[in-house]
């Protein structure tokens, strides 16, 4: 999968994941590959997500909005 992740001043991060869990506002959850399409928004917690050599990284956001559709996920971020 594809991912991208965008604050309003910068790119954070760019590339292939295997899996990307993130703060939902109903709730948190997993994005795996082919992963129905979604459009939510997300609330203040931590966004993690796994590369392919298994190295996770993680940070702190306070809001924003995550789109997945055909493997490519778009997280916008504060």
């Amino acid at each position: 999968m594809n991912l991208e992740i965008l604050t309003p001043e910068k790119k954070i991060f760019e590339g292939k994941v295997v899996s990307v869990s993130v703060p939902g506002t109903k709730g948190p959850f997993t994005v795996l590959h082919n992963h129905a399409p979604i459009i939510s928004t997300l609330t203040k917690g931590e966004i993690k997500y796994v590369t392919g050599n298994d190295h996770t990284d993680a940070f702190e956001i306070e809001s924003g909005i995550i789109e997945v559709k055909k493997n490519k996920i778009i997280i916008l971020v504060d």
